[in-house]
């Protein structure tokens, strides 16, 4: 038993598109856990946010990993690159080309070669077990709350500050325009209740995700008015949590309705 005395090393295997709860039971599942992403779409998380979260994760080239077999993959990844001493992964886990091998008989094969695995059951949320293809549906539905209660944290992503056309300013909402990040989920169009991190310091705040039907935009824009907040802020990156879906968007008929409405708006945020 060669292993013996000698601490293994514990790599957790997925996709880990969000991090939601159903993935920390996997990467919490041994000590000093190395999270290897095998392809992760980052349509939840940004991958920012996730390698501040997880400085442990190695992101996959997935052009390179996509064609080889199972065995391959064992041999060269988990065992050649990691040197994995325990293997981590969900109950639906799958690898290979065209997913060929289950979590099963990825278990078989590394039992055979003394590297444990453990497979871990599903979280479920509201009788349903969770997964990042249900909370893409509830963010993409406006169901930014029970989105936040599978992943376990607030729906969050971060971007540059753009130039606006500065309307907000003129009746006491100055705003911050900012584009979603690339290839992430587009939430359901409309008012959000959310909180806005400016240099460490967290703000309430509302934004607006959507095309703007009062005063258009060709392609989805996120605006996003700070409390008590004053400051330049175009070029900073700012970071954003989804914490409540308020209203669809609208068009107004004049500026005095919008403004009457953002009063109301701001109003119901505690």
């Amino acid at each position: 038993m060669e292993n013996k005395g000698k601490k293994r090393i514990a790599v957790a295997l997925g996709d880990f598109d969000g991090m939601h709860r159903a993935h920390r039971t996997v990467v919490t599942g041994a000590d000093d856990v190395i999270i290897y992403c095998v392809n992760n779409r980052f349509s939840l998380l940004q991958r920012s946010i996730f390698e501040r979260r997880y400085p442990n994760a190695i992101f996959a080239d997935f052009e390179e990993i996509k064609n080889q077999s199972p065995i391959d993959f064992i041999d060269n990844v988990i065992i050649g690159r990691l040197g994995a001493g325990i293997v981590l992964c969900g109950f639906n886990f799958r690898m290979g080309k065209n997913a060929m091998w289950s979590a099963m008989d990825l278990r078989k094969h590394l039992e055979e070669k003394d590297i444990w695995v453990r497979i871990l059951e599903h979280v479920d949320y509201d009788g349903k077990p969770i997964s990042s293809t249900r909370i893409r549906s509830y963010v993409m539905a406006g169901d930014i709350e029970s989105a936040n209660d599978m992943l376990g944290y607030n729906f969050t992503f971060e971007n540059e500050v753009v130039g606006g056309d500065k309307r907000g300013r003129t009746i006491g909402f100055p705003t911050i325009n900012q584009h979603l990040p690339e290839n992430f989920i587009v939430p359901k169009f409309g008012v959000y209740e959310s909180r806005a991190f400016v240099e460490g310091k967290e703000y309430k705040a509302f934004t607006n995700i959507g095309i703007r039907p009062t005063w258009r935009v060709d392609e989805p824009l996120c605006e996003t008015h700070i409390f008590d907040y004053s400051g330049d802020l175009y070029g900073k990156t700012v970071r954003i949590e989804l914490i409540k879906y308020i209203r669809e968007e609208k068009i107004f008929s004049s500026v005095d309705e919008l403004k009457e409405q953002l009063i109301y708006d701001k109003s119901g945020i505690v």
